[in-house]
């Protein structure tokens, strides 16, 4: 591990001003200390957020959630509003990692978590998001995890979290505060980015931009899934997830959201599925033609060819799960 030097920060001003080049925050700490553990990252600073007031559930005045940023992984899946209002947020988080993991991972962290590429990892080995320009070796390396969708030459690279697809699905939204003290909200959909010709950029973040919160909005109506294909019960990363919210109106789909991951660079949402199922009344065609939709651009790289047909797979079972008798209004 690179030498670097520590500071704690007692607000979060205080934080941001301190943020400086080649500086990062550290909470929980339980990708990034990994990361410079094999000087895959090699920050100058640390800033520990950790004491700051930012670890609160609390109701806003539309009628959502804002989930402070320092709020545990397992705080947030156990709150009592999350797991009756929000129950595809609670279950992904479950899904993810393990319990000991989840006791301190934070929100703000998870969703700034990197990728696990194996090159990424792997020094030694050419990776443009580790070092821009070096080459990307999982294009004709073993690719069994990587993205089938929203990929480009430079980076094939996947998203590993689950807390950000349901949250994408949810209409969530990251509140960021900069080195200027002015506070936006962003939605957890463009919070990430895709790698096109720079993978290295994993987010929208700035120098010394700190997430404060994330945002719910009032709960959707509808059945709330989540469902993660991955190669064993526990503490394994999704070769595909689905987080779907669907609503009925009698015998039609009222509504859809729905968020896919283990399949891109980010947590993928296409509104034109959604847009199609809207109005119709569900059977096997119907979803067939959605998973069409979906997968109309997916590309596989050898070792993950077999992901376009597991997803297919398993958004069609979601979707039938999701409209079957008795779903919720």
């Amino acid at each position: 591990m690179k030498p670097f030097s520590y500071a704690r920060a007692d607000n979060r001003a205080d934080a941001i001003a301190q943020a400086a080049d080649k500086a990062l925050f550290i909470a929980g700490g339980t990708n990034l200390l990994d990361l410079m553990k094999l000087e895959v990252m090699a920050p100058d600073r640390l800033v520990d957020i950790s004491r700051l007031d930012l670890a609160k559930i609390d109701e806003t005045e539309a009628g959502g959630l804002r989930i402070g940023a320092l709020v545990t992984n397992s705080d947030c899946a156990a709150h009592v509003r999350v797991r009756q209002l929000y129950p595809v947020l609670s279950r992904a988080i479950l899904a993810g990692a393990s319990g000991q993991l989840r006791n301190k991972a934070t929100t703000g962290g998870n969703l700034c978590q990197r990728t696990r590429c194996y090159y990424f990892y792997d020094t030694a080995m050419p990776c443009n998001k580790r070092e821009p320009g070096s080459g990307c070796q999982a294009m004709q390396g073993f690719n069994r995890i990587h993205a089938i969708l929203g990929a480009s030459d430079a980076c094939i690279a996947t998203y590993p979290g689950d807390m950000a697809v349901a949250m994408t699905a949810l209409d969530a939204e990251v509140e960021i505060e900069n080195a200027d003290g002015a506070v936006r909200l962003v939605p957890v959909r463009d919070f990430h980015l895709l790698p096109e010709d720079h993978p290295e950029k994993d987010n929208i973040l700035e120098p010394g931009d700190l997430i404060t919160a994330v945002v719910l909005p009032p709960p959707a109506k509808g059945r709330q899934i989540y469902r993660k294909v991955r190669d064993r019960a526990s503490y394994a990363f999704a070769l595909c997830s689905v987080a779907a919210v669907v609503a009925m109106d009698g015998d039609r789909i009222a509504s859809a959201a729905l968020a896919f991951g283990g399949l891109a660079h980010k947590p993928w949402r296409d509104e034109s599925v959604e847009a199609m199922l809207v109005g119709e009344k569900p059977d096997a065609a119907l979803f067939g033609r959605a998973a069409d939709r979906l997968l109309a651009e997916a590309r596989g790289h050898g070792d993950n060819d077999f992901k376009i047909p597991l997803t297919r797979r398993v958004l069609i079972s979601v979707l039938q799960e999701a409209t079957s008798e008795g779903a919720a209004a």
